[in-house]
C-alpha cells in the first residue's frame, strides 16, 4: 500500500489531482498516479490556460478547429477532450467505488460566475455534451451561483461547488444543496439521489495568504507587535476545520436521515488550494491538519509526491475543534475581519480565472496567426 491509498483506508479521505495535463494522458504519468492512489481530478481555467499554452500536444487539434470555430469554442473542444479522457481514465475506479469517487471536474465559463441563469445554461449543456455519469461540473459559490447549484442538483446533476473561501457562504452551499435534494424528491424522481454526487470546494492556503497580509500591516509591519505576528499562519486551517463542524452537523439529524434513507450522498468538503504558499510554513500544513472521514483533499502533483513522502496518517480535522474556534476568535481580536476576508478572496478568485481564460484565448490567438 502506497500512503496515498492508506490516506483512504485508514483516514477515508480521497486524494484528488488538482491538475489535467494531455501529455499526462497519452504518455501514462495520469495512470501512474492513479496506481499511487489518486482518486479524482480537478480542473480549472488556469490549469487549462497553462497547459494549452505551454503544450505543444494541443497543436494538432488546435490546427484542424480553428478552420471552422471560433477560439472559444475551439478552446471548448480541447478541453472537453482532456475530459472525456480523463473520465474514460477513472471509469474504473468510479464503478469499483460505487460512485463515490474517480471523478473528473470541468468548470463552467468564469465570466458567468455572476449569472445564475447562464451559469445554469452552460452547465446543463456540459453535462449534456458529456454525459458520463464521473462528471463534476464546476459552479463558483458566488450570490448568483447559489440558485443555480440548488437547481442543478434539482434536475439531478452532479456538482463540484468551487471557490468558497468563508464558513458563511459554506453554510449556503450546504443549504443549496440539501434544497436541491428536496426538489428531486419531490418531483418525484428519488430513485436519481444515488446518482448526484456534489463536493463543495473549500479554499485553504489563500486565506493564510490573505490573512497574513492584514496581520502585518495591523501589528505595524513584518518587524512589528509579535502578539499579532504570531497569529500568522492560523486562519486557514482553523477555519477549514471549523467548516468540518459545520458540514457534520448539517449531515445528521431528521431533515438529513430523510435523504439518506433514499439513498442521497452527503455533500463531501474539497479542501482546494493546499500547497503551501509561504516558504516558512511546512509543505504539508494544509493536508495534515486536515484529514478526516467523507472528504476530499486535491492536491497538485508536488504536494501529493510531497505527502506521499512524509505525510500523516491520522485523524486531524476535528481532533480539537474548540482551539480552532478559539484561533479564529483570537484573529477577530486582533481586527481580522473574516467576512471581508471572504470577500475579498472571492472576487479576485473570479477574477484571476477570468483573467487566465481571457489569456488562454489571447494566447490560443496568437498561436492561430503562425498556422
Amino acid at each position: 500500500m502506497t500512503r496515498l491509498q492508506d490516506l483512504y483506508e485508514i483516514a477515508g479521505q480521497s486524494p484528488w489531482l488538482d491538475n489535467l495535463r494531455r501529455d499526462w494522458i497519452a504518455g501514462g504519468q495520469l495512470g501512474e498516479l492513479l496506481a499511487l492512489g489518486v482518486r479524482g481530478i480537478t480542473s480549472n481555467p488556469t490549469i487549462f490556460a497553462k497547459a494549452m499554452s505551454d503544450e505543444s500536444a494541443y497543436d494538432d487539434q488546435f490546427r484542424a478547429l480553428v478552420k471552422d470555430h471560433t477560439l472559444e469554442s475551439a478552446y471548448w473542444e480541447m478541453a472537453i477532450t482532456d475530459i472525456t479522457d480523463a473520465l474514460s481514465l477513472l471509469e474504473p475506479l468510479h464503478e469499483e467505488s460505487d460512485g463515490e469517487d474517480g471523478f473528473v471536474s470541468l468548470e463552467v465559463s468564469p465570466a458567468l460566475a455572476h449569472d445564475t441563469e447562464r451559469t445554469v445554461t452552460e452547465a446543463r449543456k456540459l453535462h449534456e455534451r458529456i454525459d458520463r455519469p464521473n462528471l463534476l461540473v464546476k459552479v463558483p459559490a458566488t450570490k448568483e451561483g447559489i440558485p443555480a447549484i440548488e437547481t442543478l442538483i434539482g434536475e439531478g446533476h452532479s456538482i463540484n461547488v468551487t471557490l468558497i473561501f468563508g464558513l458563511d457562504r459554506y453554510d449556503e452551499v450546504m443549504e443549496a444543496y440539501l434544497r436541491g435534494l428536496e426538489a428531486l424528491v419531490a418531483a418525484g424522481r428519488a430513485a436519481e439521489l444515488p446518482r448526484v454526487a456534489s463536493v463543495a470546494s473549500f479554499f485553504v492556503s489563500r486565506v493564510d495568504t490573505e490573512v497574513d497580509r492584514r496581520l502585518e500591516a495591523l501589528a505595524g509591519g513584518a518587524d512589528g507587535d509579535p502578539a499579532v505576528l504570531g497569529l500568522r499562519g492560523t486562519a486557514a486551517v482553523a477555519q477549514a476545520q471549523s467548516a468540518f463542524q459545520r458540514f457534520h452537523r448539517t449531515f445528521t439529524g431528521d431533515r438529513w436521515e430523510a435523504l439518506r434513507a433514499q439513498g442521497a450522498r452527503v455533500q463531501r468538503p474539497l479542501w482546494a488550494s493546499t500547497s503551501t504558499k509561504n516558504p516558512g510554513y511546512s509543505d504539508l500544513l494544509y493536508v495534515d491538519n486536515l484529514i478526516g472521514p467523507a472528504t476530499v483533499n486535491t492536491m497538485p502533483e508536488g504536494t501529493l509526491h510531497a505527502f506521499e513522502d512524509h505525510g500523516t496518517l491520522r485523524r486531524t480535522v476535528d481532533t480539537d475543534p474548540d482551539e480552532a474556534s478559539a484561533a479564529l476568535a483570537r484573529l477577530a481580536e486582533a481586527g481580522i475581519d473574516m467576512h471581508d476576508v471572504e470577500q475579498t478572496l472571492e472576487d479576485e478568485g473570479v477574477h484571476a480565472f477570468v483573467k487566465s481564460y481571457e489569456e488562454l484565448l489571447q494566447s490560443l490567438g496568437d498561436k492561430a496567426a503562425t498556422f
